[in-house]
């Protein structure tokens, strides 16, 4: 107890102790009509309700943040995923390819084997393209030819390159080490301009005239020693693509393809990439052979008595003595009676172009085969001429006025015309002989020795 201020210690009058303050914790409601100091506080934490549009700023930046992060997950995680499933169906659908990010997943997905060659081997090769050929046509062409691996690599670019309105039918030069995309642009800018050149055989060539031609003409790729060579001797590989040669009654074994090179105008390829050789040549020459004189004349009727190897040995003199078609049935007719022993029991055809043929024949032997374009085929002898004794055992059957019946092979390339005058000849006029007496190509004709020598008399003394 104190004594100041006359108060007792339970003094109602005193002043009550001072109470220890509570902790501000900011939370306490304000009053109806102000704001406590935990009123002030609480909005500098949280923030003045009327500033709510830095919120939504807040709030859809965090949208943002995390839609970028779907995406990023998607990209690394999804895409895979999506590219295996997008590329099958442009492939199916080239079209799509126009859009870009489908034609960037189709990108991904083929990788290296856009910019990967087939292989590393340079040769280069014809490549043909049809009309009517796509890039979709093409791929597996191009494929089979060693020229691409990928064919989605090759379609792609292919739709990038628009390819399809630019292709042309023609042939194409491409090399096997190419990009997908050289490939491509090689289907554009590659083609071959074919150059062609005209060569035309005559009637009644023999091997050697048509060899001596082709030493004279210049451009093409055609050696005329190896088209002698392969005439000459047929090879088993040719003789086997015209199963027709190896008939006898056609063609005898062994022997050359006098007679059934076809006489006619060819057209021949110049051009670097696939020029006519030797043997196309000869294949275009036998297969117009079969076109124009065709299996029917070649199956001889049993009547004739001849075969069609005969009829065409006949015709080859034929062509060699008519100078009009109207004297080759005539002019047949004539050898076919010398061929019959009860109208000529000489049996010999004495024809002189198988004299002329003998000795063309021996001067070419004698002469370097470069020099047989200078040579004159089929010239007169000079009088008195008379062939080497013994003419050497290949030539000797040649000389009908030595030798009976006709020779063992054809003397010529005849014509249609005599052909057919051989296959049917007119015999029924009985005549033996003929005289060609350089006037306008007449030919006159005898029944007998006597009357043949009249002419003689008459036309050529």
């Amino acid at each position: 107890m104190t004594l100041r201020g006359g108060r007792g210690p339970r003094d109602p009058m005193a002043e009550p102790a001072p109470q220890p303050a509570a902790p501000d914790y900011g939370y306490r409601r304000s009053g109806r009509y102000g704001r406590g100091p935990g009123d002030q506080r609480r909005y500098e934490r949280y923030g003045d309700h009327r500033g709510g549009f830095v919120g939504l700023v807040r709030f859809l930046l965090f949208l943002a943040v995390l839609a970028a992060a779907v995406v990023l997950v998607l990209v690394t995680v999804a895409r895979p995923i999506l590219r295996m499933a997008v590329a099958p169906w442009a492939e199916q659908n080239p079209g799509a390819l126009s859009i870009g990010f489908i034609a960037e997943l189709v990108r991904e997905d083929l990788g290296p084997a856009l910019t990967q060659p087939a292989s590393s081997d340079p040769t280069t090769i014809t490549f043909v393209v049809a009309d009517g050929d796509t890039p979709a046509t093409l791929a597996p062409k191009l494929q089979a030819a060693g020229l691409i691996t990928s064919r989605p690599a090759f379609l792609f670019l292919a739709h990038e390159d628009n390819l399809g309105p630019q292709l042309v039918s023609g042939n194409f030069q491409l090399a096997k080490n190419m990009t997908p995309e050289q490939v491509v642009q090689g289907l554009i800018s590659n083609r071959v301009v074919e150059q062609a050149m005209t060569i035309t055989f005559r009637e009644g060539l023999r091997i050697e005239q048509m060899t001596a031609k082709l030493q004279t003409i210049p451009g093409t790729k055609i050696d005329p020693k190896a088209f002698y060579d392969l005439a000459e001797h047929p090879s088993s590989s040719l003789l086997g693509d015209y199963p027709w040669l190896l008939d006898p009654k056609i063609h005898t074994k062994g022997a050359s393809l006098e007679g059934f090179l076809y006489p006619a105008t060819y057209t021949i390829r110049t051009d670097p990439i696939a020029p006519t050789d030797a043997e196309g040549l000869i294949r275009m020459m036998l297969d117009a052979f079969y076109a124009k004189v065709g299996p029917d004349r070649m199956n001889v009727p049993a009547a004739r008595g001849l075969t069609f190897q005969q009829v065409l040995v006949l015709a080859s003199i034929v062509e060699q003595e008519a100078q009009l078609d109207a004297d080759r049935p005539l002019i047949a007719g004539v050898y076919t009676n010398r061929l019959n022993p009860k109208l000529f029991p000489l049996g010999l055809l004495q024809s002189d172009p198988t004299i002329f043929y003998i000795n063309d024949t021996l001067q070419l032997d004698k002469l370097a085969f470069a020099k047989w374009q200078t040579y004159t085929f089929w010239a007169a002898l000079p009088q008195g001429y008379q062939l080497p004794v013994p003419l050497p055992p290949n030539l000797a059957p040649y000389n009908t006025y030595t030798s009976k019946g006709l020779p063992p092979g054809p003397i010529c390339s005849p014509a249609i015309a005599s052909i057919d005058a051989a296959l049917n000849p007119n015999t029924s006029t009985g005549y033996l002989y003929f005289l060609a007496t350089g006037q306008a190509g007449k030919t006159v004709y005898a029944k007998t020795q006597a009357q043949h020598q009249a002419n003689v008399q008459k036309y050529l003394r």
